[in-house]
């Protein structure tokens, strides 16, 4: 029998068993099969659920949110008060949300005059536009270095943290700090907010995760666990569309929020999305090229939701057994229910018989309570009675490689340095690595001491070649043409080699963010 209990601090173990039960549930607040949703959670056994509330573009009502996000947790509670359910707050806001008071005690806890207004959305961007950061007139990823991208994180913190969530995904960590030196501002707000939650919280206490390697300062870790969506390789000697999984990333190790110490943390492994399909029109591309472009031109919850039943059922088994075997610390984030957009799959609802999009991936068993469920949810229990003991039983070792860097900090901030830094792009079939494996250990970056990582290459033939800087071979924050901050693969910088047999030195400095590219033809 696993032990749920905690209160104030949580022990590893607990922490684990709670990652080891993990779904994710996108926008789960506007689920129109709740019912059939809480008999499922149930069914499963599940004890945490990822991104059941939260919002990318806001609602027009904040308060119905709110409300909404305050029913479905008591509603889970109803099945189980031991699940903790998880909202997100990303790295994205927009103009509508100066509709939205500041509450008086927001401004009470940073210490400010109350103000009768909304949120202030020309406030929270960053105010030097990096490329990519602003979105039109009425987006933008929002700056935390900027006192009113604070308050508005705060607010959404506990606002959650009052409606009975107990877990936080902090969404694109390393983006919205990029002018944050050595995270000093930022580590302030998530002490903040873990002081609201001991004090507010149902058991006194809130799990804080991002997609991050890890933050250590000083040796303490930022966050109380980690997330990081996975990384594959297709396969072209398969029939259909078929991949593989990577070996990748690294959940840095240190002091917990929670006191004790490891040599690395908990981390959960998702599915993730962004936008369904990465290519409008499937057919303008030969199967080799299309086996390239992000998952066979899906994002990755998409090209999941196309494979027929069978073939889930075979990736769920595969990637269950691949995640704890070869990363023993890592949890496999179920997709519990997760957006398609434009990945939606054509099917037949079990309702009416008729043909219907879904435009969501839902793991219930199909009925006329969920017509349009994909029924993997008894794969799931099936998988979760064995796989603790597969874990224990054929789990490689942890922390087996080492990447240089090993516990060295920047004497200004105590922020620790990355211990594997990666120089991906076009280039790296030519040097003898796979294109665009921001993980390859042929171009691992060597770290030469001041903050330095460098690389030299021969690059055979000239021509123009991509490429951008990975730390930990995550793409969680990647650098090229500026000292901010991109997420993805398709962020990429650009060099021109001039003569065949070029040598080429990558050179990355971590906490400034500096990448050179110098070229030496003789």
């Amino acid at each position: 029998m696993k032990n749920y209990y905690f209160d104030t601090v949580i022990e590893k173990e607990v922490l684990e068993n709670y990652l080891s039960r993990a779904v994710t549930a996108a926008f789960f607040i506007h689920t129109k099969t709740l019912e059939d949703d809480l008999r499922a959670l149930k069914n499963m056994g599940v004890k945490f659920i990822g991104r059941a509330s939260g919002i990318w573009e806001p609602d027009e009502d904040d308060e119905e949110h709110f409300r909404k996000s305050g029913y479905l947790a008591d509603r889970v509670h109803e099945i189980d008060s031991d699940i903790i359910l998880q909202a997100c707050i990303f790295e994205a806001v927009y103009r509508h949300i100066e509709n939205f008071k500041v509450p008086a005690y927001v401004f009470e806890a940073f210490g400010l005059e109350t103000e009768d207004r909304g949120f202030h959305f020309e406030k929270m961007r960053f105010p030097q536009k990096p490329r990519g950061f602003i979105w039109g007139e009425d987006g933008a990823l929002p700056d935390i270095n900027e006192l009113e991208t604070r308050l508005w994180f705060y607010y959404r913190a506990t606002r959650y943290i009052d409606a009975g969530y107990e877990a936080l995904h902090m969404g694109q960590i390393h983006l919205y700090t990029a002018n944050d030196v050595g995270m000093v501002k930022t580590a302030e707000l998530i002490g903040m907010i873990r002081d609201y939650a001991r004090i507010h919280g149902r058991r006194h206490k809130v799990l804080l995760d991002a997609h991050s390697h890890g933050i250590s300062i000083g040796g303490k870790l930022l966050l109380d666990y980690h997330a990081m969506p996975f990384t594959r390789y297709p396969l072209l000697d398969r029939k259909g569309e078929k991949l593989v999984l990577v070996r990748e990333g690294f959940s840095e190790g240190g002091e917990n929020p929670n006191g004790w110490s490891a040599e690395v943390m908990p981390y959960l492994m998702e599915y993730d999305n962004w936008g369904g399909k990465v290519i409008g029109d499937f057919e303008r591309y030969s199967y080799e090229e299309r086996a390239w472009m992000d998952w066979w031109g899906y994002d990755q919850i998409g090209w999941f939701a196309n494979q027929d039943e069978e073939g889930q059922r075979h990736f769920l088994e595969y990637t269950c057994k691949w995640t704890a075997i070869n990363n023993v610390n890592a949890y496999f984030e179920i997709p519990f229910r997760r957006s398609l957009e434009k990945a939606a799959v054509y099917m037949k609802r079990a309702d009416n018989g008729e043909m219907d999009f879904q435009d969501y991936y839902q793991l219930n068993e199909k009925s006329p309570a969920c017509p349009m469920g994909f029924s993997q949810e008894e794969t799931v229990k099936r998988l979760w009675e064995s796989g603790d003991d597969l874990r224990k039983k054929a789990g490689n070792p942890p922390g087996l490689l080492d990447y240089g860097a090993k516990n060295i900090y920047d004497e200004a901030t105590g922020m620790k340095l990355p211990e594997k830094i990666v120089v991906y792009g076009s280039f790296q079939p030519y040097v003898g690595a796979v294109k665009n494996d921001s993980n390859s250990e042929v171009t691992r970056m060597y770290y030469i001491g001041d903050n330095t990582y460098t690389l030299s290459v021969v690059i055979p033939f000239a021509g123009e070649y991509d490429y951008a800087i990975s730390t930990y071979g995550t793409l969680s924050a990647t650098y090229c043409y500026d000292t901010y901050p991109r997420s993805g693969s398709s962020n990429k910088g650009f060099f021109r080699v001039n003569k065949d047999n070029t040598v080429v030195r990558f050179r990355y400095r971590f906490m400034d963010n500096v990448v050179t590219i110098e070229q030496f033809e003789d």
